[in-house]
């Protein structure tokens, strides 16, 4: 049986040195590419792979938002997030929106392909380094403030925190402005902030956005 594989990546050398090594293998094919968080969630529904590799920092979208709606338009299809960060956090959220792999872009490759075997056998992959921080945060149980967030206020969250006014993000999302500002005076109740630059710097402090 082949694994059918789509790629969603915003940088086309990624995409295509992953489709060589993908495509190398007699068990597995890509049957598509996206570029950004939306069209991964498009295309999984138009040719329906088998496993979806998606980086996590994505325009639109990024991943573990894409992998959130993917898994509930259709639970059969695995996704796998590709990203260079490491802070269980990140691995958590990712986890908690539906995600079935988390691999560290720094051992892409091989490792990359074992991921895509193990997801698609029912299993759930981490980087190994990963699986060791998840374990201990868990031990601590740390709670993730973002966990009660929906994938739509978490999406309006990171734009916030990009800089993006309550026009923009309204003419981005389809929505009415007063929607969007109904979007944000939820965020801070459930944050627990009082303005617009205190839930910048908690998003940037919980890894929603990251500094250059």
């Amino acid at each position: 049986m082949t694994i059918r594989v789509l790629l969603a990546d915003d940088h086309r050398v990624i995409t295509d040195g992953l489709r060589s090594l993908i495509d190398a293998r007699p068990d597995m094919r890509v049957v598509g590419i996206a570029s950004d968080g939306l069209q991964a969630v498009r295309q999984s529904l138009d040719v329906k792979p088998d496993v979806v590799v998606i980086d996590q920092t994505m325009p639109e979208m990024n991943g573990t938002e894409a992998a959130r709606l993917i898994r509930e338009r259709n639970e059969s299809i695995r996704v796998i997030i590709l990203s260079m960060h490491s802070n269980p956090a990140h691995v958590e959220r990712a986890l908690h929106a539906g995600a079935n792999g988390y691999v560290l872009k720094s051992s892409a490759g091989e490792e990359l392909l074992n991921a895509i075997r193990v997801v698609h056998a029912g299993r759930r992959y981490l980087s190994p380094s990963l699986s060791e921080d998840l374990v201990e945060r868990m031990l601590r149980g740390t709670e993730d403030p973002l966990a009660q967030l929906s994938a739509r206020e978490l999406q309006v969250l990171k734009m916030l925190a990009e800089g993006h006014s309550i026009v923009g993000i309204a003419t981005r999302l389809s929505l009415s402005r007063k929607t969007v500002e109904t979007y944000r005076e939820r965020l801070m109740e459930k944050l627990g902030v009082r303005d617009l630059p205190a839930l910048v710097k908690f998003a940037i402090k919980h890894h929603v956005v990251e500094l250059e």
